[in-house]
């Protein structure tokens, strides 16, 4: 792990970058064929920042779309992590694909976030090695959704340990930069941190795997209303408070 004082920095830089969670301005989820785009009423696509007219969009797959303007036709391009991407007349436009539905997220580039964040104390007590126990065969469960939809997860790997007399099991349901990821709530929800849920993320040394709760942050839903994030588990909500990590922003 990266020292924490480190982490918090490299946190702040990745909300405020220009593919960060603070310059989202739409979610358009988008229908069949062709489709004029722009902030004017006539488009069948209606941005809210932007030219009147921005172009016509054509997606012919979650992976391959196209932006045709008066310059001529942009190809969007592979992005690692998230959908095809285009920037194009200050916007950053990027293809999301949720249960076979493709959306449009628009980034305003003008848009320069500063953020506050606020964290409880660092503890070190909430720097935790828990077991990594393989689950043969993997698992296969449904993660419900903000927004009420839900996705089915392929779980392969349970993190336990036992803490203040509790026997704790947590199920990662995503992954993040090839790590196992968190989707947690203790009785510091919708209190002092985020109503919905935070993350940790996991680094996992053979059949041990490092949770530092200090390190639990605001998931991207806690900053924008065009993120689609999911909700935990049932083992993964605590009765416990883990005043550590990053507070309601």
């Amino acid at each position: 792990m990266i020292p924490y004082p480190e982490w918090q920095a490299a946190r702040l830089a990745a909300l405020t970058a220009a593919d960060g969670w603070l310059n989202l301005t739409d979610r358009i989820v988008l229908g069949q064929g062709p489709q004029s785009l722009g902030s004017g009423p006539q488009n069948d696509l209606i941005l809210s920042v932007g030219p009147r007219h921005l172009g016509v969009l054509t997606v012919a797959s979650p992976d391959r779309a196209s932006l045709v303007t008066a310059t001529g036709r942009h190809d969007f391009k592979p992005h690692p992590g998230s959908g095809p991407r285009l920037t194009h007349a200050g916007l950053l436009l990027e293809i999301h694909t949720v249960d076979n539905v493709p959306a449009l997220r628009v980034r305003d580039l003008s848009i320069r976030p500063n953020p506050h964040l606020t964290y409880f104390p660092f503890d070190p007590a909430w720097v935790i090695t828990a077991d990594w126990q393989p689950l043969t065969p993997p698992r296969v469960a449904g993660v419900q959704m903000i927004g009420g939809t839900s996705v089915a997860v392929t779980i392969s790997h349970i993190a336990r340990f036992t803490l203040a007399g509790h026997n704790v099991t947590l199920l990662p349901t995503h992954q993040k930069d090839g790590l196992p990821m968190f989707v947690i709530r203790d009785a510091t929800t919708g209190q002092q941190t985020y109503a919905a849920s935070r993350f940790l993320i996991g680094e996992p040394a053979g059949d041990k795997i490092m949770l530092d709760f200090n390190r639990a942050h605001t998931p991207p839903c806690g900053f924008t209303d065009f993120a689609i994030c999911p909700l935990p588990p049932p083992e993964n909500r605590l009765p416990f408070a883990v005043p550590a990590g990053e507070l309601t922003p």
